[in-house]
This record gives structure tokens, sequence and C-alpha cells, in this order.
């Protein structure tokens, strides 16, 4: 027989060890939003292909037929898709985490359980479409036989560059939209914006350098550029000062948002 041992604050103090303890939710909770997200669809999780290249064929004739923008001598396919996986993880994870709570408000209501669970299980369903997402761009990079040299093998770095980008914006909106339903309207906005501020459909090298560092605030722009980087290898410029921008930002809001969630955690069962 197991004791329950109720004691002030002990909540708190083991708070990161509940984590560990609950990782079988947050899989359940993973493995159910993957199973609801492509239920009684035609083509299932072929849409993970079909959106990101239906977008690339649209941002290649904008960009690369009409606007003629440079892509450092890559076929312009390749040189969007390289910045269209991270893009199309970060938004939707981002949409998925910031709707996570109040889509299972039964469930916060009803039982004890570290919060952080849920919106950190609802990145996982976006991670799988960005693995798949891969697999196109391997297979348009074999096609024009553009294979990436060894700075491939910082790849993961920037992985986790854009799964903290995303989780730290995702624990923000997730914590406001249980008071706040008006971020429903707004992150879809917020998220259409980002994809036209983001170089997805072109370089970073056409901002003015002055004006570079300002546009690096943009978290996803050092994540872009890295991911150009490291797949496509010397084809692409590679700017430290941008970067390491990014990254304070990105580092930034992972920490702000797991701060705010964490002081409004206590309150989603009564407002919810």
């Amino acid at each position: 027989m197991q004791d329950l041992i109720i004691e002030a604050g002990r909540t708190e103090r083991q708070y990161w060890r509940d984590l560990w303890r609950y990782r079988e939710l947050f899989m359940f909770l993973a493995w159910r939003d993957l199973l609801v997200r492509y239920k009684q669809t035609i083509v299932g999780a072929t849409w993970s292909i079909v959106r990101p290249l239906l977008m690339m064929v649209v941002l290649t004739v904008v960009f690369g037929r009409f606007a003629k923008m440079p892509s450092a001598g890559v076929p312009y396919p390749i040189f969007v898709l390289c910045a269209m996986i991270p893009w199309q993880f970060f938004a939707a994870a981002v949409s998925e985490c910031g709707h996570s709570l109040v889509g299972n408000a039964a469930l916060i209501s009803k039982v004890y359980f570290p919060r952080m669970t849920i919106p950190a299980s609802s990145i996982m369903t976006s991670f799988v479409d960005l693995m798949l997402s891969g697999v196109l761009l391997a297979a348009l990079m074999a096609w024009y036989q553009f294979l990436p040299d060894l700075k491939v093998m910082a790849l993961p770095l920037f992985l986790l560059m854009v799964f903290a980008a995303a989780l730290g914006i995702g624990l923000w909106i997730s914590a406001l939209m249980v008071r706040y339903r008006d971020f429903r309207f707004i992150v879809p906005f917020l998220v259409q914006f980002g994809l036209y501020v983001s170089p997805v459909g072109f370089a970073s090298d056409i901002v003015p350098a002055e004006w570079r560092t300002l546009y690096a605030l943009n978290p996803m722009v050092g994540v872009i550029d890295g991911f150009r980087w490291s797949l496509l290898g010397g084809a692409t410029t590679w700017h430290w000062p941008s970067f390491l921008v990014s990254l304070g930002v990105v580092l930034l809001i992972l920490v702000s948002g797991i701060k705010y969630f964490r002081h409004t955690e206590r309150t989603f069962a009564d407002v919810i």
C-alpha cells in the first residue's frame, strides 16, 4: 500500500521530477493527438508531404520565377524547402501548443499532473510531420543530385533551436489562451504574418547589413539560416552575429515562457 503525503509546497519542489514520472501520460497524449490529426482523411499523413510541396511550388514561382530572388546557385525548390520544413513545424507546433490546454479542459479540471505535459506533448505531432517532410527534402536533393557536406552534422543543433522556440512561444500562448480566448483569433494572424517576415522564400542576405541584427530578433531567422547552412553547405552564407541574436531571443522566450506558465499553472483548473 502506497502512502500519500500531503505537504505544503511539495508539489512545487517535485514539479520537474513529476514531469518524468508522468512520461507515460506524455506519450499517450502525443499518440492520441497524432491519431486524431489525420482521422477520417483520405490521404492521411501524406498531408505532411503535400502541404510543404504545394507551398514550395508557390514560393518557387513567386520568388524564384517572378521576383528573381537569388538562391546562391542552389536549385530554388531545394532552397525554399530547406526553410519551409522548419517553418511549418514551428507554425504547426505553436498553433497546436496554443490550443492544447483549452482542448484538454476536462482533463485539467479533474486530476493533478504537471500541466506542461499537455503543450509539450502536442509538439510531438508536428515533429512527426517534420520527419515526413524531411523525406520529401531528401528525395528532392537526390533528384537534383545535390548532397550535403559535413556541415549537416550541425543540423540537430538547429532542430533543438526550433523546438525551443516553438515550446517557449507555445507555453506563453497556451497559458494566455486559458484566460483570454481572443488568442484563438490572434495566433493564426501572427503565424501568417511570420511567414512573410521570415526568410522562407528568400535569403537573409537581401536584408541590408545595417538592419540584419534587428531582423535577427525574429528567432526563425537563425533557425532557417542554420538549416540552409547545414543542408546546403558552402552554397549559403553564415552570419554569426545574426545567429547569436536569434539564439539569445530563443533562450529568452523559452525561459520566460516556462516561468510564466509555471506562475499561472495553479489557476488553470479554476479559470478554464
